[in-house]
């Protein structure tokens, strides 16, 4: 049956892609291969010639019958029983290949699949490499289950160079599919083949009624992501080679997909990424930048330092799109690193995909989490205190992937950098048993008087209020990320960098309260089992003193209810164009997507709603935070009594730095561009006038910060002329 039915939102709607060297006008789409054609077919018994798939290769002894080919879902036109293998050949003609410019081939198989036209490879998905030869009893990466017979629509794979794999008369589409195993449940293989018509002739069928035109897409006002796969389908593991273009003019110019690659021209290696989100019409990605040999290629990518490893994500619950950017946007602002941002669009193999964030991921770096870079050859001394990053997530690899907690509810350490395949054995030992000592010390009858001993306060207080304005349902349980420096740099265990929060303000509809009030710190004996230490860290009396003077502190200027609202509706506007494709490509605005507890009509509703949630939010938190600032003392006396002098402000190459306080003794200034990056750093001393010479500077406005050990006790804006 040629013509099926699919739900509205699962839609896919795929981009003309325009390449670098021209294009053709596509009038309309006509179909010229059905699944339930009749097809020659055999099943991966042995061996195969290595011309099977060629026009040349005579077919005549191979059986004949009705596509799908397969077994065990009911969707077969032809069942061809349990089998690894099933290999397939159509032949079709064209009538004249002047008039096509692109083709597409829709395709829904189980499990995986390599196509050939004329010969010639052209898509691929979940099975060995391109353009290597798969033997008849080769297995695919993972189990990936058909479309069409749930109502949902084919895979698309399109082509714009039509005449490079297609010619005038007879033409032959061959297919071999592959099942994960001997023993899977199901094979299926369902192919079309349609062609993009430059003209108003009509020599094929008419496409299936599922099959939805691309749409043009000519240029944005965001960057351009263009993703090549060769033909490849990029899954969760392992990561597959392709190649990444990114054109990016600047921010007042558009960027047309005729422009060339400006921003990124090479070879990347990507996966898909995430846990629940993987079951999303819209994938987030992680990716590497590679040289051509494999190896790390540290770019800057839209503007942002140096490095290899990237994440796109891609906002699908979250259709405000940007809840993950407001918090790291405020995080960075607090003086603590968070993932740094840009807006994209981004297109995979001619599929237009939406909005996308370009973000970075989080490792060591020392423009990322600057702390020390752990070596396997670092099994001894200070250089094995650090520095580890790790995170309270689930157990996805065994315990090999990092170790339990010794006290209930026993929440899952999991490696990260170094990760588990990495770390050494000194390594793992040495931050477990760290940890396990700090759990310990937190389980002990006198834990008020030790915390300060093992945790940075300053990054504790700092994360916990973030992660609190944003109330996100999966708080300190999963992507709970902390890190330890080396002993010589302090050595106490930090939180952060604050990652993942997609499912915050309100945007769930399960297990805990969504509303404004309520702290999601105290869920622990609720709905969401976190570690025993946190709750008993957050309600020690000085610790919620200083969280109630940096709460204060923050709702003056970074966490002001105006200057977050302001940041929501600029970000609005930036991505206001981007957002209406988006919608278009995924259309979920008015439809619930798991787990919305709020379903907007249009953007601007969801947008509402975000800020009117988060107004409520910040409100509820000033009249709770509880604590005593005026019971503060070193800290406060720093801040208190001590006069920082920088100038001249604006300045042209000198700065002079006077620091006057009578409990202030030494400590540092900090020269910040506006990324957060440090740019110049120096001790400075009491009633001592400093002066800093930087000639290399370039002009623009910096952030200066005043520490005194630990301690950020003064920060203000610097302008270079």
């Amino acid at each position: 049956m040629r013509f099926l039915s699919v739900s509205r939102h699962l839609l896919s709607i795929f981009i003309f892609l325009i390449s670098n060297q021209g294009f053709g006008q596509i009038d309309h789409w006509e179909t010229a291969v059905f699944a339930d054609d009749n097809w020659q077919y055999k099943t991966g018994e042995s061996g195969f010639p290595n011309d099977w798939f060629t026009v040349s290769f005579n077919d005549n002894s191979w059986n004949t019958g009705e596509g799908g080919f397969g077994y065990g879902d009911g969707d077969d036109g032809t069942n061809i029983g349990f089998t690894n293998s099933v290999f397939l050949r159509k032949k079709f003609d064209i009538t004249d290949i002047s008039k096509i410019d692109a083709f597409i081939l829709n395709a829904d198989y189980d499990d995986g699949f390599v196509a050939y036209l004329n010969g010639e490879e052209f898509a691929r998905a979940n099975l060995g490499t391109v353009g290597t030869p798969i033997a008849y009893n080769e297995n695919t990466f993972t189990d990936h289950e058909a479309n069409l017979y749930q109502n949902e629509q084919p895979e698309y794979f399109y082509m714009q160079n039509a005449s490079s794999f297609l010619q005038n008369g007879e033409n032959i589409l061959a297919i071999q599919v592959h099942n994960v195993n001997n023993f899977s449940s199901d094979l299926s293989s369902n192919f079309y083949l349609s062609l993009g018509i430059n003209d108003n002739s009509n020599d094929y069928e008419s496409t299936p009624n599922w099959f939805v035109p691309p749409f043009n897409f000519t240029s944005s006002d965001l960057p351009l992501l263009i993703l090549n796969t060769n033909g490849q389908e990029i899954v969760d593991d392992p990561r597959i080679t392709a190649h990444l273009g990114i054109i990016d003019n600047g921010p007042t110019e558009r960027n047309y997909l005729t422009d060339p690659f400006n921003g990124y021209d090479g070879q990347v290696s990507i996966e898909i990424r995430g846990a629940s989100s993987q079951s999303f019409d819209k994938k987030n990605y992680s990716f590497e930048t590679q040289n051509d040999d494999g190896s790390n290629n540290n770019v800057s990518l839209l503007g942002m330092p140096e490095e290899n490893d990237w994440v796109l994500h891609g906002p699908f619950s979250d259709k405000s799109l940007m809840r993950n950017t407001l918090t790291y946007d405020f995080a960075r602002k607090m003086g603590q690193y968070a993932p740094r941002t840009r807006h994209c669009e981004l297109i995979i193999n001619g599929d237009y995909l939406g909005y996308y964030v370009l973000t970075e991921r989080i490792k060591r770096d020392e423009n990322r989490l600057d702390i020390a870079n752990v070596t396997p050859q670092d099994i001894e001394g200070d250089e094995l205190t650090g520095g580890y990053i790790f995170q309270i997530d689930r157990d996805n690899q065994s315990l090999d992937d990092g170790w339990y907690s010794n006290y209930w509810p026993y929440t899952f350490y999991a490696f990260d950098d170094p990760d588990y395949d990495q770390i050494t054995p000194e390594q793992s030992d040495y931050i477990q048993s760290y940890m396990d000592d700090f759990e310990a010390a937190m389980s002990a009858a006198n834990f008020a008087q030790s915390y300060e001993n093992w945790i940075d306060v300053n990054s504790f207080i700092d994360y916990i209020l973030a992660l609190e304005v944003a109330k996100e349902i999966d708080a300190y349980r999963l992507s709970f990320f902390m890190y330890k420096r080396k002993d010589s740099n302090g050595g106490k265990l930090h939180l952060g960098p604050i990652w993942d929060i997609n499912l915050g303000y309100a945007n769930f509809d399960y297990g805990c309260d969504n509303s404004p009030e309520g702290w999601s710190y105290d869920w622990h004996a609720v709905c969401n089992q976190q570690a025993f230490w946190l709750k008993k860290i957050v309600n020690i009396p000085g610790f919620r003193n200083r969280m109630q003077c940096r709460w204060t502190e923050l709702r003056e200027e970074e966490l002001a209810t105006a200057t977050l609202l302001d940041f929501i509706d600029q970000t609005a506007a930036t991505i206001d164009e981007a957002q209406e494709r988006n919608f278009q490509r995924f259309p979920v605005l008015g439809q619930y997507v798991w787990p919305n507890s709020f379903v907007g009509d249009t953007y601007q509703s969801e947008v509402n709603f975000l800020k009117t949630w988060l107004s409520d939010r910040l409100d509820w938190m000033d009249a709770n935070m509880g604590g005593d600032c005026s019971l503060v003392s070193v800290e406060e006396d720093l801040k208190s009594t001590l006069q920082a002098h920088v100038f001249p402000n604006p300045f042209a190459s000198e700065i002079n730095v006077l620091v006057e306080s009578p409990a202030f003794q030494n400590g540092e200034i900090r020269i910040l561009n506006t990324l957060g990056q440090p740019v110049l750093t120096s001790p400075i001393q009491a009633n001592e006038t400093l002066v800093l010479t930087n000639k290399n500077l370039p002009k623009g406005v910096y952030i200066y910060e005043i520490w005194v050990e630990d301690v950020r006790v003064k920060t203000a804006s610097l302008v270079r002329f």
